[in-house]
């Protein structure tokens, strides 16, 4: 099933291109009648994608909670949660710094705004994106829920994951009687899992749709124009996916490279659709199978999507510093720095915000008195950089719980992919601590 899942998706991907690029063509006549036809038409696409994402929506808030609550039950104990909880931060940590401190490099060496000298706008000028959410009191107070039927309801992944600590905690302080609490969960993860292989059999569709949406309405000149902003973007993502491949390599050996076929289908869902929810419930499973145990995965990745954003923070520095230079303005080493540190701090829990990388570039920037009209150069272009900043969040938060299950003891068996043969590693797991169905 996934690897014809897989081939879909890369037709659905192809189509998308061909109809998109072929519709525009056609209709597409400089005026702005063709304009508001196309975006028209753009819209009816867009309905496929809309669905598909409701529906990945729909399953998030019970399987973070059922997953999490479960891998906690496993773990036994408060000391273990906290072990696990203190590595996989510190991992996060530090992937943020690298994947920061790579774009602020990569910008400088490669400096893709230079020569585009823009005029400054005026100085009330902006994007048009509310920044106003972004401050870190009141991050620090939204990350406890107030109540966890809105957090479900509205999808606050940070908020959930801290009620579903309180609820694991509690589970494993209660011991026998809540057996039947950590049956019931389990119960729950295998029933959220069988719907989440409903849902993915429309992936390709959806895939199709988004992409033929965004070209029908922009058409192939969107990427021509600022070509060489997204090559060295996606130059700079290859470095990133390098160095976290070869820090993998470091923790786990030679493993790593089973990892990249493993994740594959969670990977491609998260590219091609550009949302880090759509490959949830796809990269739980994938690493299961390749033998992350399920009490790691269902800890460590729940916080990634809030914590571990590495694509999201390499494009952050990297289009900061673009708008810099289109605009000819010199910042100083320090000050490059400093704003390294603030991006750092104010991109935490921005997953789940729609175009949340926008966001915090959009807060970060009048800080250091670049103006924030700047990100109307790269808004036109902005799907194409999500799709892979997406799939870099993706394969961060999968090197991250495979490297924290390493220092945890190891892995579980693999099991096959595709076809291949299964890979004995170990005593079976029994039924009761996996979600191995």
């Amino acid at each position: 099933m996934a690897k014809r899942l897989t081939v879909f998706i890369v037709i659905g991907l192809a189509l998308g291109i061909v109809v998109g690029l072929a519709i525009n063509g056609w209709l597409d006549d400089g005026t702005p009648a063709a304009a508001a036809r196309l975006k028209g038409i753009a819209g009816y696409f867009a309905i496929g994608t809309t669905i598909f994402l409701r529906l990945i929506k729909m399953i998030i808030a019970p399987l973070v909670f059922a997953t999490l609550v479960s891998g906690i039950a496993q773990m036994g104990d408060t000391a273990a949660l906290g072990r696990v909880g203190a590595k996989a931060i510190g991992w996060f940590i530090g992937a943020s710094l690298l994947s920061l401190g790579l774009g602020l490099v990569l910008v400088n060496l490669i400096q893709p705004g230079v020569g585009i000298n823009l005029a400054l706008p005026p100085v009330d000028a902006d994007a048009g994106i509310a920044t106003a959410a972004f401050s870190l009191d009141k991050f620090i107070t939204h990350i406890v829920p107030a109540s966890m039927i809105e957090a479900m309801a509205t999808n606050e992944i940070l908020q959930i994951v801290v009620f579903s600590i309180f609820v694991g905690v509690a589970i494993t302080a209660v011991g026998e009687p809540a057996k039947p609490l950590i049956r019931g969960v389990e119960g729950l993860v295998a029933v959220m899992l069988r719907i989440t292989d409903y849902v993915m059999r429309v992936a390709p569709f959806a895939v199709f749709c988004a992409v033929a949406a965004t070209l029908t309405e922009r058409g192939a000149s969107v990427i021509g124009q600022l070509a060489f902003f997204m090559g060295s973007f996606y130059f700079a993502l290859l470095c990133l996916w390098a160095i976290l491949l070869g820090l993998g390599f470091l923790f786990i050996g030679p493993r790593i490279r089973e990892l990249i076929r493993y994740v594959r289908e969670p990977l491609l869902v998260a590219f091609t659709t550009a949302s880090s929810e759509a490959a949830y419930p796809r990269m739980l499973e994938a690493l299961d199978k390749f033998g992350v145990p399920p009490r790691i995965a269902s800890f460590v990745l729940p916080l990634g999507y809030s914590f571990n954003l590495d694509g999201s923070m390499i494009y952050m520095t990297f289009a900061s510093l673009f708008i810099a230079q289109a605009y000819g303005i010199d910042m100083p080493i320090g000050t490059q720095i400093a704003m390294l540190l603030f991006l750092m701090i104010s991109s935490k829990g921005i997953a789940g915000v729609p175009r949340a990388s926008l966001v915090v570039i959009a807060a970060v920037l009048p800080v250091f008195d670049i103006p924030e009209a700047g990100l109307l150069l790269i808004l036109a272009i902005d799907h194409f950089l999500d799709m892979g900043r997406t799939a870099t969040n993706v394969i961060g938060n999968a090197v991250a719980a495979s490297v924290v299950a390493k220092w945890e003891g190891g892995f579980d068996p693999r099991e096959p992919i595709d076809g291949d043969p299964a890979v004995a590693e170990g005593p079976a797991i029994p039924p009761a601590t996996s979600f191995r169905h």
